[in-house]
């Protein structure tokens, strides 16, 4: 079935999403996010998306982990929705921005306490030598904060993706797939089709 061209993707994706929400067994917000390195190596791998408006796409992440590090040093980065069981994909691709410490702040408090607990105790991307090492962190952090004031680690903070193009593709008979672009244009968007 065709993508129902839409003007505003963002209308198009809200559609989608919900509908993903309805039927993915598991994590209709797991999106892959591609980075890559000022020399442009890539890496990928998969986060939950926490937020989306007109304005973009957010995650929250360890600031100081590889993509983290990777984001500072190319702010830009892709995104991957794939729901399986609609059998659809959503590609968006875009310069990448920091959310505002308010914004990280209220979704920090949001999360359960022993996430909170995890943010300050891992040291993200770095080489662990044994899982004790990480309990032990664990636990002079929940020793530190016993109670269910823990504040948002320095390090600690939300990415949001500025889409600059977004593809849907929705599979179809004999691999004739449909797929549909919407690339930024000034403060609207230019809509086109590609061969599957």
């Amino acid at each position: 079935m065709p993508v129902t061209d839409a003007a505003d993707p963002y209308v198009l994706f809200d559609t989608w999403f919900a509908e993903a929400a309805r039927t993915e067994p598991n994590d209709a917000n797991a999106m892959t996010l591609a980075t890559s390195t000022p020399e442009g190596m890539p890496s990928a791998r998969i986060v939950l998306l926490k937020g989306h408006d007109p304005r973009g796409f957010v995650f929250y992440t360890n600031t100081l982990s590889r993509k983290g590090e990777e984001l500072a040093g190319n702010a830009r980065a892709a995104l991957l929705f794939h729901w399986k069981s609609r059998e659809r994909q959503v590609r968006i691709e875009g310069p990448v921005e920091s959310v505002t410490p308010a914004e990280a702040d209220a979704y920090f408090a949001s999360r359960p306490r022993i996430s909170r607990l995890g943010a300050w105790a891992s040291l993200q991307s770095q080489v662990l030598p044994e899982r004790a090492l990480l309990e032990r962190r664990l636990a002079e952090i929940e020793a530190r904060y016993p109670g269910d004031d823990i504040p948002r680690p320095p390090h600690w903070s939300g990415y949001r993706v500025l889409p600059s193009r977004i593809e849907f593709w929705q599979a179809a008979e004999f691999r004739l797939h449909d797929r549909t672009t919407y690339v930024k244009d000034g403060d609207g968007w230019r809509v086109g089709k590609l061969f599957p």
